[in-house]
């Protein structure tokens, strides 16, 4: 897999990708796409840093969102990372991950945020971050719902700067 810059023409892949999880409900889905608008209209800005994965046929395949985190020095927040579930168990979504750190690393960051949620269906999400190097930082019980915790990890990163 290649990840390269997201491009405005990814929109559509990574929307049908996104509901092909079957691991965000609608409104979510629409703030993922809502932040694809905002990179895509706006080159320039620098609050969400957006790569997508594409496969050996230049179809894609996933992508990634991080961002510097407001009011901090060298935090980060990964907002998204999604990979297509015909592709998944192939290491996608690693190379996604491991291309963010060293975005972030290359930046001057030294810590990434992913949040999750605590429901059986985010089990392999969790998983994957603990397999990453992400340590579970924080728990807000009932924060999506009751029942449904946010998973706070937190990943430091050997910066550059």
């Amino acid at each position: 897999m290649a990840v390269r810059p997201f491009a405005k023409e990814d929109i559509q892949p990574l929307k049908e990708i996104l509901e092909a999880t079957g691991a965000f409900r609608p409104e979510e889905i629409g703030v993922g796409i809502e932040l694809m608008e905002i990179v895509a209209a706006e080159p320039g800005q620098e609050d969400y840093l957006m790569y997508t994965g594409v496969d050996e046929q230049g179809q894609v395949q996933g992508y990634y969102c991080v961002g510097p985190t407001p009011m901090t020095e060298r935090t980060y927040d990964l907002y998204w990372i999604a990979v297509n579930p015909s592709a998944q168990g192939r290491g996608m979504s690693g190379e996604l991950l491991q291309h963010c750190i060293r975005l972030v690393a290359n930046r001057g960051g030294s810590k990434i945020i992913a949040e999750t949620s605590s429901q059986q269906l985010y089990d392999r999400t969790r998983a994957f971050y603990r397999k990453h190097g992400f340590k579970e930082e924080a728990r807000i019980a009932d924060y999506y719902s009751a029942g449904d915790d946010l998973v706070v990890y937190t990943l430091s990163v050997n910066s550059k700067s």
